[in-house]
């Protein structure tokens, strides 16, 4: 994979109050959402995609979408990033997720 922009297409967010969180998104920014189960929201309406999981809160997740996850895999660990999860499947699409090496961790999605 040759250099090139991956895009930002998703922000995540956690919340251990997740209909908390969800009440307050509505009432502050007027986001809609979309119930995945009991403990994943996806956010509509908030000008990119998001979604809010429940766990322990921690800072937004970015999110990067590729056509091609294995090379993206290689190259974000060639240019020196940890990976934190390895790549795996969730409805809709495959992801892996790293931390660059500053400290900030991100992940890189496509679709299935």
């Amino acid at each position: 994979m040759t250099t090139s922009t991956l895009p930002i297409d998703y922000i995540e967010f956690t919340s251990p109050e997740l209909e908390k969180t969800q009440a307050f998104f509505a009432e502050a920014f007027g986001w809609s959402f979309v119930e995945y189960g009991p403990d994943y929201r996806d956010i509509r309406d908030a000008g990119t995609g998001g979604g809010i999981e429940r766990g322990q809160a921690r800072a937004p997740l970015i999110v990067l979408k590729t056509d091609d996850l294995e090379a993206a895999f290689k190259h974000v660990k060639e240019a020196g990033a940890e990976i934190t999860k390895d790549i795996f499947e969730f409805p809709g699409g495959r992801r892996f997720q790293f931390r660059e090496p500053g400290g900030a961790e991100m992940a890189v999605w496509t679709e299935s």
